[in-house]
């Protein structure tokens, strides 16, 4: 019925008794506009354009103050007729946050907090419209995380706890609201919700502990409510996330390890937390799940690994607890997520580590892996860190024993393929790894960089002006360093580098030239 009552002209006479002055006359006026807008594009676009929004709107907020009955169930169905009107709209629910109705409606629920009806439609109209970008500034600059939180300890019931939950969560997207959501106490009614349904088997009780423990990691992703919530590390709420990683239940060991990798943002919490036990817990985590498999706790134990990884004091202490080793027992994973955080935390154990990068690079079967992995085309993030762990693994062990395992393993074609990435620090990190490689066992390397193309690829990388001056630079030393083989000089001859790198002495960056100028003299010598 909603298309005939369109077409036969009768919204704008609606819109226009929205203006009336009778109580009666105005809810049911907002009834027939509700019904009419529901579902229904044509019905909304007529409201749009007789402005009956903007009247609705205003209703509202005028009306706001107002505590009697009759006036709260005209809210009710003026807010009905809003979220009927909006829905699933993104540009409607944007004219309605133009509008000013956001404030409105938080007003309504502090002010009308007891009208179950009201409160309702105004949760449902949050929901509505806390998806949208623009709308959470609006929410930002309210009090709406009080007023949620308030009403969330109010509940009793499963549904109504559910329908906050979904507010919230949209909301909790913003870094000003997760912090004011912190600041007002949610995080005591999130633990609370925990405890109560950690070890309930019925179907709302496994849906509210997710709910609330993803709620929880998502407020640890705010730097300010996470630093307020870890407060040097004694905070309760921080002590209480740690002790789900041990827990027999796999929604709060999940949640747990990713509330580490969250609050290992940044060095001095990750030293803090190595040196109070964390990575032990993490350890005992994987291994359970070596067997068990499940890959979201897999992959959220690794995150958390990498990150307590990153500071220079940590890498000694973790490889010392035995973290490469744990973490070597997930390389048969086919789960390219969990892959993918395997390479990361490994990459990171290892930085400025000679002796763990060198016992990582002459394990033959890591290698082989790894070069399996740089050829996963349809797994970019994979192909790429496995790229970077093979270079690593030759830097900062600088060992003809890890060359020698790369090379015999089929990586050098891979670390030459990374010469050419579109990124300048993948780049520098494969010259690097190919200069110590014609450094360290020429002989042995000589022919797969013939194979690879390597001469081919240092003068491409040297003739182009988009080359970076560290591309350019660490280019010129590792033609340098393959001088000493015949067929590769050869090469070199006969592209005319010499005329190259002469060119290159006028770079305006001074290392660059200064190199240019020793690798000509180089070449001449050897010309």
């Amino acid at each position: 019925m909603r298309g005939p009552c369109v077409e036969a002209g009768l919204v704008p006479p609606l819109v226009q008794l929205l203006h009336c002055k009778d109580q009666e006359v105005l809810l049911q006026t907002g009834r027939a506009l509700g019904n009419i807008c529901y579902d229904s594009h044509e019905g909304r676009s007529a409201v749009d354009q007789a402005g009956g929004a903007h009247i609705v709107a205003e209703h509202l907020k005028s009306r706001s103050q107002n505590t009697d009955a009759a006036n709260g169930k005209l809210l009710t169905v003026f807010c009905g007729m809003l979220m009927n009107y909006s829905n699933d709209n993104d540009s409607l629910q944007a004219q309605l946050i133009n509008m000013g109705v956001v404030p409105t409606l938080v007003k309504l629920l502090a002010i009308h907090s007891q009208n179950a009806a009201l409160t309702e439609m105004c949760l449902v109209a949050f929901g509505n419209l806390a998806e949208l970008e623009s709308s959470k500034e609006q929410f930002a600059a309210t009090n709406v995380a009080e007023e949620l939180v308030r009403l969330f300890r109010k509940q009793e019931e499963h549904e109504k706890k559910e329908m906050i939950f979904e507010v919230l969560a949209p909301l909790a997207e913003n870094d000003v609201i997760k912090l004011q959501l912190v600041e007002a106490g949610l995080v005591e009614c999130l633990l609370e919700v925990v405890d109560q349904t950690v070890d309930g088997e019925r179907e709302e009780d496994v849906a509210q502990l997710k709910t609330a423990s993803d709620l929880m990691v998502l407020l640890l992703l705010g730097d300010e409510s996470m630093q307020k919530l870890f407060e040097g590390g004694k905070g309760s709420v921080f002590q209480r996330v740690l002790s789900w990683v041990p827990s027999h239940n796999h929604q709060l060991q999940l949640a747990g390890a990713l509330a580490v990798a969250n609050f290992a943002r940044n060095d001095g919490n990750c030293i803090h937390m190595v040196d109070t036990g964390i990575v032990q817990k993490l350890l005992e985590l994987l291994e359970r799940h070596v067997e068990e498999g499940n890959v979201t706790v897999q992959h959220a134990a690794l995150s958390a690994l990498r990150n307590l990884a990153i500071p220079v004091v940590n890498k000694s202490k973790m490889l010392a607890m035995g973290v490469a080793d744990v973490v070597l027992k997930f390389l048969p994973s086919e789960m390219p997520p969990v892959q993918f955080k395997l390479l990361g935390t490994l990459r990171m154990l290892i930085d400025t580590q000679v002796d763990a990068a060198e016992q990582l690079g002459t394990n033959p079967t890591l290698v082989e892996r790894l070069v399996e992995w740089c050829d996963a085309k349809e797994h970019a993030g994979v192909m790429g860190e496995s790229n970077r762990l093979l270079s690593a693994l030759i830097r900062h062990s600088r060992s003809k024993d890890v060359v020698r395992t790369v090379i015999q393993g089929g990586g050098v074609k891979y670390l030459v393929s990374m010469a050419t990435s579109e990124h300048v620090i993948m780049q520098n990190e494969a010259l690097v790894a190919l200069g110590l490689m014609a450094a360290l066992d020429l002989a042995l390397a000589e022919k797969d960089f013939l194979n690879a193309s390597l001469v081919q690829v240092l003068h491409k990388l040297l003739s182009e002006e988009t080359s970076a001056p560290e591309i350019k630079y660490n280019s010129m030393i590792l033609v340098c360093a393959i001088m000493g083989s015949e067929p590769l000089h050869k090469q070199v001859q006969d592209l005319a580098f010499l005329d190259l790198v002469s060119r290159l002495r006028s770079h305006e960056n001074k290392t660059v030239s200064h190199q240019a100028s020793l690798t000509e003299q180089r070449l001449t010598v050897q010309s």
